[in-house]
């Protein structure tokens, strides 16, 4: 009976987890990415805890300090939780490997971060998000002719729509070479977030 009980808990709990699909544009750059919730596909994982995801990101000369970059390419894993007692803010920890072809230089790195995410307690019909993101690789874990990764992020998140988010944001992302440090985009952009 005790058997039963558990596995239609998961079933009912994994109704809540979602897969995601997120878009990040301005006048100048493009951002895609998709996460996957591990819960949604093996039951001994708890659900909206263990991600799993690819992104890309093609910047602009006009947000950078590189002339000729190929597009930033992203695979990530995420862990996270509910922080303390409160529902209402997740931290996260994870790392990513990036990747890129800056003018004729090879660009890869390992960079290790956290992430928050607060509901913003107001009695309102659409949930409102705050959140921000750091992550950094340091030279050990910064491969070829690079130094070190280092990004950051900051977003308000509306959920206008059940599982439809619209966001603003601002991002820092800094590829660092042992010759020089550069940033691959430095700008403010809107985006999309859906859940499925």
């Amino acid at each position: 009976m005790l058997k039963k009980i558990v596995l239609i808990a998961l079933s009912v709990s994994s109704l809540f987890a979602f897969h995601t699909i997120e878009l990040n544009i301005n006048d100048k750059d493009f951002e895609g990415k998709l996460h996957f919730d591990m819960g949604q596909f093996n039951e001994s994982i708890m659900p909206d805890s263990t991600f799993f995801g690819i992104g890309y990101m093609k910047g602009s000369e006009q947000n950078s300090d590189f002339k000729n970059a190929d597009g930033l390419v992203e695979a990530n894993f995420l862990m996270q939780r509910p922080f303390g007692d409160s529902s209402n803010l997740l931290f996260g920890m994870g790392m990513k490997y990036e990747y890129s072809r800056i003018e004729d230089n090879d660009f890869s790195a390992i960079p290790l971060g956290l992430e928050a995410r607060y509901k913003l307690p107001f009695d309102i019909s659409v949930p409102m998000y705050i959140g921000g993101i750091f992550y950094y690789s340091p030279q050990v874990l910064t491969f070829n002719d690079a130094k070190n990764y280092i990004e950051y992020r900051a977003e308000v998140d509306i959920e206008i729509i059940e599982r439809g988010h619209v966001m603003a944001g601002y991002r820092n992302i800094d590829l660092n070479f042992d010759a020089k440090d550069m940033n691959y985009n430095r700008s403010w952009y809107f985006g999309f977030r859906f859940q499925f």
